[in-house]
């Protein structure tokens, strides 16, 4: 009965919505609306959500200040950290009012909390009255629920509303959303601009580094993970703790040791001669920043090898978009099966493959493809087990090569039409290596 109504009544029916709302707000009652109790920034966007959480965190706990946080990769309790197993960016309302509870009782006074717009819609979040919440950028996803931009954008700005005036909006000024956004009430506005506040950018594997001015003051800045867009996401968790009272050099120096979100641009060394990062990629816009990062850090000499697919049951246009920038980016493209859902994992993968370049080598399976000793200097190959296609991957990487494995990150189950099976890719990655040592 449950599964018939789902399917007659859609997701943002408001029905449903009234449902999810209803239900959410009662279960922050019944919890004792714990936020009350805490500092809560909530950190919403499309891509760099999880790292900017990450981050903030560590700059408060580097400052002394007792800090839970909530994000799609993890949970995290005055420094410690466990893993998500719901993979949900926004959990449901009771695992998130409960962790909250447990922040409070562990005497924190700070939590940081990833907000989706799925969530936002849906109420997840009600009961929170945010001090401080920022938006890391907004580009195109989940489309499939929203229907349009607009509305899409419409759901992020939820979040600042929920302030309800109050508390100060982090807002990025080179996005789309600056301009509605500053126009939601609030008592307090800090804007940061990446294209005016981050000079002199460099990065490689052990990290990337800047000039960032902010107050205009020009300072220099480190942050030992590779990826330079993460100075992005770093100017966001930076103008985060100025709003909370912290110094910019403070927070500064304290990314200096930050150690990285996990499952977001994650070195897997065991002691092969080429680099292996996993990486939470789902969306055009963060492969076109991923693909770039990884290729400075190949340099002249070496390949970029990529393992790319898509999740089902969610916005089917950008799987091409995918699928060409790989193409486009990458020396050797594998497209494998992702978090297929209730969707046909051949279909999407036939979706992925149908934006990589028909001028580029296709493959079909292992046994049709190239080997490590004879490689083309730029193909694609198909090849549907995401095990098989790892393996593969890892199998024609050689020295100073960068093999970047896309989609699952810190995930620790696989999707499937058949429910959650377990699949931890950082595990599977250096059990591989390890074999090929052997």
């Amino acid at each position: 009965m449950k599964r018939l109504l789902k399917k007659l009544i859609p997701d943002t029916h408001p029905v449903r919505i009234i449902y999810h709302r209803s239900r959410n707000i009662l279960t922050a009652f019944f919890e004792g609306f714990p936020a009350q109790r805490l500092i809560v920034t909530c950190i919403t966007g499309t891509d760099g959500k999880t790292t900017t959480v990450a981050m903030l965190s560590h700059i408060l706990h580097s400052c002394g200040k007792k800090t839970g946080a909530v994000s799609t990769a993890f949970f995290e309790l005055n420094g410690v950290r466990e893993p998500n197993p719901t993979q949900k960016t926004s959990v449901d309302a009771r695992t998130l009012q409960r962790f909250l509870r447990r922040i409070s009782d562990a005497g924190c006074t700070h939590a940081i909390v990833e907000a989706s717009s799925h969530g936002l819609v849906q109420g997840r979040l009600l009961g929170i009255t945010p001090t401080v919440t920022a938006i890391t950028n907004v580009s195109m996803e989940h489309l499939d629920y929203h229907g349009t931009m607009d509305q899409y954008i419409a759901a992020k700005g939820i979040i600042f509303r929920a302030m309800k005036g109050l508390g100060t909006k982090v807002l990025n000024a080179d996005d789309r959303t600056f301009a509605a956004f500053s126009g939601i009430p609030s008592r307090h506005t800090i804007s940061y601009s990446p294209g005016r506040q981050l000079s002199s950018v460099k990065g490689d594997q052990k990290g990337c580094s800047a000039v960032v001015t902010i107050d205009g003051q020009p300072m220099p800045v480190f942050i030992p993970i590779p990826g330079i867009h993460n100075l992005e996401n770093a100017l966001c968790a930076v103008s985060c703790a100025q709003a909370l009272g912290i110094e910019p050099r403070q927070s500064i120096a304290a990314l200096e040791s930050f150690a990285g979100a996990g499952g977001r641009m994650e070195l897997i060394d065991a002691g092969q001669p080429f680099k292996v990062f996993i990486d939470f990629t789902v969306t055009p816009a963060a492969y076109e920043q991923t693909l770039r990062s990884a290729r400075e850090i190949c340099g002249d000499n070496g390949r970029l090898l990529v393992l790319t697919g898509s999740c089902g049951d969610r916005m089917k246009e950008k799987r091409p978009l995918v699928g060409e920038l790989c193409g486009r980016m990458a020396d050797v493209t594998i497209v494998t099966n992702e978090d297929p859902y209730t969707e046909d994992p051949e279909k999407i993968i036939d979706e992925v493959l149908g934006g990589v370049s028909k001028d580029i080598p296709h493959f079909t399976g292992i046994e049709s493809a190239p080997n490590s000793d004879n490689q083309p200097s730029k193909f694609c190959v198909r090849i549907s087990e995401r095990l098989e296609a790892i393996r593969y991957i890892l199998s024609l990487a050689k020295s100073g090569d960068v093999v970047l494995l896309c989609g699952k990150g810190a995930d620790v189950t696989m999707m499937t039409k058949n429910g959650q099976i377990p699949w931890v890719e950082r595990e599977i990655a250096r059990e591989e290596l390890r074999s090929i040592r052997l």
